[in-house]
């Protein structure tokens, strides 16, 4: 289990614990699955199709400054070395600016075209 999932989840069962009945253990357990679902969803990984190409993305939680960021990132197999990452704070945005980030660097490595450029980021 990776370090920041442990500090997390000790955190949310300190903070929720004086809410929690002592005789009712099935609320108890149920509270601990929710928490912990929570914490596992942070993390993200899969594929997308991007200009005709299969790409793998991951997201990954992480603490800077008692704040929580996510970090992103995308790259191509088979395509092309070049990797897009972003910081954010919104787990939905970072997606958005990973995949922004890897189609500039394309673009000034010359694999696509101004144009496929354009179409991409005025979406």
């Amino acid at each position: 289990m990776r370090h920041t999932v442990l500090v997390s989840l000790v955190v949310v069962v300190l903070m929720v614990a004086p809410y929690a009945p002592q005789c009712e253990a099935q609320v108890w357990e149920s509270l601990a699955a929710a928490a912990a679902e929570k914490i596992v969803g942070l993390w993200k990984q899969g594929e997308v199709e991007l200009l005709g190409h299969y790409c793998s993305y991951s997201v990954t939680p992480k603490i800077k400054r008692w704040q929580l960021y996510y970090k992103g990132r995308l790259w191509c197999p088979g395509w092309t070395h070049i990797r897009g990452e972003a910081e954010t704070r919104s787990h939905s945005g970072v997606a958005g600016r990973t995949t922004k980030d890897f189609v500039e660097k394309a673009f000034k490595a010359g694999l696509i075209t101004e144009e496929e450029t354009r179409a991409w980021l005025n979406r």
